[in-house]
């Protein structure tokens, strides 16, 4: 039985590989230029925000430095009225070239502080007495001859940049609104905000085009790595057609060389493949050859013990014995020969005579053999009240439920209750073999299907078998090799006390049995 991959037909396409995906190497790209791009553009915003506040507030300096040398000029307002307890607004702040939002603060010895910004309507400001003190103290921390600063000012007036001097008769402090500076920084960050929105859009899709063009040779080598996981290699003759093209296996790039590693890997993999089957062919040969040779001697063997039992009673005690055990054991190693015999036909191909069998049928008759060959145990039924049908060979469909039944009969002690069910189940025949014996070992669970095993260690044998009295490890491993030559599937749960075999078969679209075949014995109650 060989699996062969022409390489002129590629294997069926399996589901894309997603390059974006959760995990996946494409989104992690993909979100780390995406956070980098989002980083430099914040990053170039901010400095763009704050080279630009430098450069109006060096260009407000200069004209604060302007306002004040014009204030120089005046001592004392004379265009103004000023409150009685607040004094007259200073004269420096009508001079002309003085902006509107120009703010003067004289503060002299023993005079009242007189304050005035450059209005339309004005000099004067017209306060309550809490906000004018708030105003004039922060006017005062305003450091005489150091450096420019900027504050919100009480009294409604808002942001300034303020600057202090000490003149023969006091203090000056002299300030512009900063209200045009900030309100050119915030359209300033709007117009960043939505340029850096439109850049991170357009790098998102342009670095996903990227990465997704970049990860296609990748994204092939993982698709070939799939289809050749998805091909079955625990048995036959397996031909690995399938390869990572040669642009992708190019050992310049980092991709290339994984692909010429896979390549080889796969080389290495289809000769090791090759080798075993070789070894498997020569084995099943020298199986099948040695049991079609030794059928005759057998048989041979038997008939001549059968023939010594005429003349047995003329025979001595050990003689006669010795000659029965003879016939005993040849019979056996027939039985051991024929299943042998079986498996190696099955491993080269099975010739199965497919048609619809009803299983119904077919259990009725491997349970009433088993309940003449076992007594001892107490044998149930469990079936549906309509047949149930399937696709297969009659004939070995009977020795797979028949292998089943004796392997509970051979390994549970007598007085054992082995219930055999059927029905039907998401479109399949389910068959089970369910006993209450003392289960199977952890340490052959896993194994319990291949051939020459056993688990007499831990389920009692009888000794009285009618085959020849015990398991030749065969019978589960024919009942896996026909279940799996029928497409079907066979498992097993055990533990100490109940063990249960489950057999999985294509049912027939249409059941065409609606009762009893002619060769079916009559059934009998469920209780056994």
């Amino acid at each position: 039985m060989a699996l062969s991959v022409p390489a002129a037909t590629p294997l069926a396409p399996s589901a894309p590989l997603p390059s974006f995906g959760r995990g996946t190497l494409g989104r992690k790209l993909l979100v780390r230029v995406v956070a980098l791009v989002s980083a430099t553009a914040v990053l170039l915003g901010l400095l763009t925000t704050l080279a630009t506040r430098q450069l109006l507030l060096d260009q407000l300096d200069r004209q604060l430095d302007a306002a004040l040398a014009r204030q120089q000029q005046f001592r004392s307002g004379d265009g103004g009225y000023g409150e009685p307890d607040r004094g007259p607004p200073p004269g420096g702040v009508r001079v002309p070239g003085q902006q509107i939002g120009t703010l003067v603060a004289e503060f002299e010895s023993g005079e009242l502080p007189r304050v005035g910004v450059l209005q339309n309507t004005g000099a004067t400001i017209r306060v309550s007495n809490e906000e004018w003190n708030t105003l004039i103290r922060q006017l005062n921390s305003v450091p005489v001859g150091g450096d420019k600063v900027s504050l919100n000012l009480a009294a409604g007036l808002g942001h300034y940049r303020l600057m202090s001097e000490s003149r023969d008769y006091g203090t000056v402090v002299i300030g512009l609104p900063l209200k045009d500076v900030d309100e050119f920084l915030i359209e300033l960050i709007g117009w960043e905000i939505a340029i850096a929105l439109l850049a991170l859009l357009g790098a998102l899709l342009a670095a996903r085009a990227v990465v997704a063009r970049s990860l296609r040779p990748l994204n092939r080598l993982a698709a070939t790595a799939q289809q050749v996981s998805q091909l079955p290699l625990d048995r036959g003759e397996v031909a690995l057609a399938v390869r990572v093209p040669p642009e992708d296996a190019d050992p310049t790039s980092e991709v290339g060389r994984v692909g010429q590693a896979l390549n080889h890997m796969l080389n290495n993999v289809e000769e090791a493949l090759a080798a075993r089957q070789a070894s498997e062919t020569k084995v099943r040969q020298f199986v099948a050859d040695a049991s079609h040779e030794l059928r005759n001697p057998l048989a041979a063997i038997r008939g001549y013990a059968e023939l010594t039992r005429r003349g047995r009673d003329d025979l001595p005690d050990d003689a006669a014995y010795a000659m029965s055990r003879v016939e005993s054991e040849s019979e056996r190693m027939s039985h051991l020969v024929e299943d042998l015999l079986l498996l190696a036909r099955l491993d080269s191909g099975p010739d199965l005579d497919i048609k619809p069998v009803d299983l119904t049928e077919v259990v009725i008759n491997a349970v009433s053999d088993a309940r003449v060959a076992g007594p001892d145990h107490t044998w149930t039924l469990a079936l549906p009240e309509e047949p149930v049908s399937a696709l297969g060979d009659r004939h070995r469909l009977h020795q797979v439920v028949a292998n089943l039944l004796a392997n509970a009969r051979t390994h549970t002690p007598r007085g054992t209750r082995v219930e055999t069910g059927l029905t039907l189940r998401d479109g399949q025949a389910v068959l089970t073999v369910t006993d209450n014996g003392p289960g199977i070992p952890d340490d052959v669970r896993n194994q319990i299907f291949e051939r020459f095993t056993r688990a007499d260690t831990s389920r009692a044998r009888n000794s009285g078998d009618a085959e020849g009295g015990g398991s030749t490890g065969l019978g589960l491993a024919i009942v896996a090799a026909v279940v799996e030559a029928h497409q079907g599937r066979v498992s097993v749960d055990s533990r100490p006390g109940y063990t249960q075999f489950v057999v999985k078969l294509p049912v027939v679209a249409e059941a065409s049995h609606s009762g009893p075949g002619p060769n079916m014995v009559a059934p009998y109650p469920p209780t056994g």
